[in-house]
């Protein structure tokens, strides 16, 4: 029986260099056996990171039957062009965030793995850290009391505009796609529900958003507040205030630059402040779970889901910049995840 899955590589990515090809070093199920680039130090890369196989066409990996998965770390715009090709060589699919640019992209690729019966998954690394579980625990507990309002910001300042994809709108450039889908995606996975209204604000450097703020309301009368930027000094965090108390997450989105060791800061009004810390890698963790789906033959309906439902909110905050007022989210899809 197969304990580990055969992984490729399609480009040469410095996510993938910096995060990934040193996670799949340490998973225990899964290898890279293949990375395909016309990136000339894509030789020297796969020799850093001991893969055999090296092609310079990302249809030629596709192709190679020794390959049972792949991580796609491309530019937001291709995407969906290559998870497609991908599920019809019969290539399961672990794919960067956000997976596509419209929520209506993101349920063809779906669908188009489901029809080849391959996974599909997106990669959103931060929600296999185990303080996000533990912070669920302590909310299910009652010990900060009712949550009322989250808060989540993600920034970090880009170097060299001018070279970077994420400046490229025809790419899906912008700090909405780049950061704000973190905290989308994590404020509906903390609170687990969906939005019934959006609001969202930016400001445009060249074509792109290079910043965001935005709010976020639900039926159960949680607000949420989130700001993502490209523009400013790095912040990770998450807050989150109750009737009684507040818990914050000081390392909630890139642990791994503290070696995986997160922060939970928990507050209440009887005078009760304490730290919680654990240890987690999120990028082995990430690449685990998926392996051991592929291995399996399932993966969790709540990814796609989720998926589909994050780009439906995306799109809800561009609308609502473009229209500068409140957007409401139709009620047939804001149902728990």
């Amino acid at each position: 029986m197969t304990t580990f899955v055969r992984w490729g590589i399609l480009s040469t990515a410095q996510i993938a260099q910096d995060e990934l090809l040193p996670a799949f070093k340490e998973a225990k199920n899964a290898e890279v056996v293949a990375i395909a680039s016309s990136n000339q130090r894509v030789k020297s890369i796969a020799t850093k990171f001991g893969i055999r196989t090296v092609y310079e066409k990302y249809e030629d990996l596709l192709a190679d039957p020794m390959i049972d998965a792949v991580y796609i770390p491309l530019p937001n715009a291709l995407h969906a062009e290559w998870v497609k090709k991908a599920a019809e060589k019969g290539k399961h699919v672990l794919c960067e965030k956000p997976a596509a640019l419209t929520a209506k992209e993101a349920e063809e690729m779906i669908d188009n793995c489901k029809e080849n019966h391959v996974l599909f998954m997106e990669a959103f690394m931060y929600q296999f850290h185990p303080q996000h579980e533990r912070v669920k625990e302590i909310l299910a507990s009652g010990e900060i009391g009712d949550l009322k309002t989250m808060r989540v910001s993600l920034s970090f300042y880009l170097h060299s505009k001018e070279e970077n994809i994420r400046m490229r709108p025809e790419l899906g450039g912008g700090s909405l796609y780049d950061v704000g889908c973190y905290c989308i995606h994590s404020i509906r996975n903390i609170v687990n529900a969906e939005p019934n209204k959006v609001f969202a604000t930016s400001s445009i450097d060249g074509q792109v958003d290079i910043s965001v703020a935005g709010m976020m309301k639900f039926n159960n009368g949680i607000t949420a507040l989130f700001d993502a930027a490209m523009d400013r000094t790095r912040i990770d965090d998450y807050e989150l205030i109750g009737t009684k108390g507040r818990i914050r997450v000081p390392r909630a989105f890139v642990p791994q630059l503290f070696n995986g060791e997160a922060i939970i800061e928990v507050s209440t009004n009887d005078g009760e402040n304490r730290q919680e810390k654990m240890i987690g890698h999120q990028y082995v963790l990430q690449v685990e779970h998926f392996s051991k789906a592929v291995l399996e033959g399932k993966l969790e309906e709540r990814f796609a889901l989720n998926t589909i439902q994050n780009l439906k909110i995306i799109e809800a905050c561009f609308r609502s910049i473009e229209k500068a007022t409140f957007v409401d989210l139709s009620p047939e899809w804001a149902m728990n995840p």
